[in-house]
């Protein structure tokens, strides 16, 4: 018999944190390449970027997060996972734009010149996105753990039936 694991159990949180620390960083990349390059407003980058993480998340999720490397259900984990990103893509967004226009509402954003470069980095831009990925890595594991990457068994009692 199968030992019942914990929501919150200790190896696949650190695993998921180190996975979901590498999407923020291709997501924080992501996001400052549409900036630049396509001269969008901040608030256009953040879903764009998000779903440009997305790719490398859904890969080290299924290997190393949640052991369902071995789980044969691939494309049904992609939908689930494609279900369970579009909320905490919003929940991103929303955690990310609400403090923002409320800090520009009353101060001005603040910039770090980066050394030996032209380049100055809003901070005020990525501590807002920090706070949404915050909310979103919180919404993420939960609904990964419990649904995504969860056998519910409704599959195979199905393949039982039609037999």
């Amino acid at each position: 018999m199968k030992k019942k694991s914990e929501l919150f159990n200790r190896k696949d949180l650190i695993a998921y944190f180190l996975i979901a620390g590498t999407g923020a960083l291709i997501q924080l990349l992501a996001g400052a390449l549409l900036k630049d390059w396509f001269h969008l407003a901040y608030e256009s980058t953040i879903l764009p970027a998000y779903f440009i993480s997305l790719i490398a998340g859904f890969i080290l999720t299924k290997l190393f997060a949640f052991n369902a490397r071995q789980s044969q259900q691939t494309r049904r984990e992609m939908i689930k996972f494609m279900m369970v990103a579009t909320f905490s893509g919003f929940v991103t967004w929303g955690f990310s734009i609400l403090p923002y226009h409320f800090i520009q509402a009353e101060y001005n954003d603040l910039f770090i010149q980066i050394p030996y470069s032209f380049k100055k980095v809003n901070v005020t831009q990525i501590s807002t996105t920090l706070n949404g990925m915050g909310f979103s890595f919180v919404s993420n594991y939960v609904l990964h753990k419990t649904f995504t990457f969860k056998s519910s068994g409704f599959y195979d009692r199905f393949k039982d039936l039609i037999k």
